[in-house]
């Protein structure tokens, strides 16, 4: 029996180089004036597409967003995994997951704040969505490791504490009322309603 090592076809092709510049143009045309600023139809003429194509890849702005974030959400936590088996505690460990989630996620910190908003009230029917939601599982999964590598916590007392980690972390990067905060500004109000409930 021989493996099949052709090369992907024509169709295939295709449909990847679309992808690839949906995602380049939504992603650069995010960064420079933000998602809420930019048209579907303005996306679609940088990718070279027509709108019916593109809504075969995203079927809203909200998805295209998330479709764009969702890969630097997923670098970021590879970073955090790294930075965690190297940490020395809990709350360090802790932190060292959280911070490159804040730092991918201020990048552009309006973005940001519909990614979040996006991964609450999007549809979790769609595969950006879908990916995203993964990605917040990833991220308690990570936490809740650490706490239990650090702690004598349980699994099930780890997980239940990764989510509350998880939702104290979504709170602060997502209020309007730290819109104008910095990263480290952000990672102190974190790592001081954390400490609560993982230091005692």
């Amino acid at each position: 029996m021989t493996v099949d090592t052709r090369p992907l076809g024509r169709r295939e092709r295709n449909k990847l180089d679309k992808l690839e510049r949906i995602t380049a143009a939504a992603e650069a045309l995010f960064a420079e004036r933000g998602v809420d600023d930019v048209t579907t139809q303005e996306i679609a003429d940088r990718a070279d597409i027509g709108t019916g194509t593109l809504f075969l890849y995203a079927k809203t702005k909200g998805e295209l967003l998330l479709l764009v974030q969702n890969s630097t959400y997923a670098d970021a936590l590879e970073r955090g995994r790294a930075a965690a088996a190297e940490a020395d505690g809990v709350l360090a460990g802790v932190l060292a997951v959280i911070r490159p989630v804040v730092e991918c996620n201020r990048k552009q910190v309006d973005n940001g704040r519909t990614y979040l908003r996006e991964i609450v009230f999007g549809d979790p029917e769609e595969p950006h969505h879908r990916e995203a939601l993964s990605l917040t599982v990833q991220t308690e999964e990570l936490v809740a490791e650490v706490i239990a590598r650090e702690t004598e916590k349980t699994g099930d007392e780890a997980r239940a504490l990764a989510r509350i980690v998880s939702a104290v972390m979504f709170l602060a990067m997502s209020a309007t009322v730290n819109a104008t905060h910095s990263i480290e500004q952000i990672v102190d109000e974190i790592t001081a309603q954390i400490r609560v409930i993982l230091v005692s």
